[in-house]
């Protein structure tokens, strides 16, 4: 089963190329630190040498945010790959077990699932900077923190889906355990829900990182961030409102962007499922 190309999938890897493919081409280049501080040119116009004008330091405009895109994508994709891995395997040790009784490990994996949306992800953030210092490995286990519950509870009951189903049934009579099972069974049809779940949740650790970020929560200067950008260029938007615009439309590009593509993805996936077998 191969997911095909439609318009939604199309329209939502456009955004994202639109912003991140010139983002990846400027960090090779210059690096993920700011641009070189230039006060003679501050708040400078738009023009050829600044397509999008300066700041107030003189750094131009559209490389900074540019550059704080790369990285605020970079943090919220090893968040959540780091989620994707640790939650998957968490929820399905939890479904491995049965329901009516379910086993101490299962009970351990969904309390700690529980308890993690009982605590405001904000508070979550502001613990793990008050241990660990401002820095963005702390910012990534942050937002890794926010999505594992989730991850464990899709990846629970659409494992549990699977091992309901006549062929696994038969599949332990011919004495395969469980493990055996979850690896060549059930892991590999809940993979597309998973792909679709990936593209959701990195546009909710770039939302993530944008917050945390603007609370002074996230990595600390010189890394360029999206969310550092709003805060530090919000006072001026009555005078420079260019400066607040630019890094708002992008976090909002890169949202939409994700959200489009995953439900295209998940349209894309739910056709092919429902093709019949040639």
């Amino acid at each position: 089963m191969t997911a095909r190309w439609n318009h939604t999938l199309w329209a939502g890897g456009i955004l994202l190329a639109a912003v991140l493919l010139p983002a990846a081409v400027i960090a090779v280049f210059n690096g993920d630190h700011a641009p070189g501080i230039d006060v003679m040119h501050r708040y400078a116009t738009p023009s050829l040498s600044h397509l999008l004008g300066t700041d107030p330091f003189g750094r131009d405009l559209m490389v900074y945010v540019l550059l704080g895109a790369f990285n605020s994508m970079m943090i919220a994709a090893m968040a959540v790959a780091l989620a994707m891995v640790a939650g998957t395997v968490l929820g399905l040790i939890a479904a491995g077990s049965p329901e009516p009784s379910p086993s101490g490990s299962t009970r351990i994996i969904m309390g700690i699932a529980d308890l993690g949306l009982a605590f405001p992800p904000v508070l979550i953030a502001a613990l793990l900077v008050t241990a660990l210092g401002a820095s963005a490995s702390g910012e990534i286990l942050a937002i890794a923190l926010f999505g594992l519950p989730a991850q464990i509870r899709i990846t629970r009951q659409a494992a549990r889906s699977i091992l309901i189903q006549d062929y696994i049934a038969a599949s332990r009579l011919a004495g395969r355990g469980t493990l055996t099972i979850l690896r060549t069974h059930v892991l590999p049809n809940i993979l597309p829900l998973l792909t679709v779940q990936a593209t959701s949740s990195l546009a909710l650790a770039l939302l993530s990182d944008a917050g945390l970020s603007y609370l002074g929560l996230g990595a600390p200067p010189p890394l360029p961030d999206l969310g550092r950008a709003l805060a530090s260029y919000q006072i001026h938007v009555f005078d420079h409102p260019m400066l607040v615009a630019v890094p708002g439309l992008t976090i909002m590009l890169l949202v939409l962007g994700f959200n489009i593509f995953g439900d295209g993805l998940r349209d894309s996936l739910d056709a092919a499922h429902q093709e019949p077998a040639p």
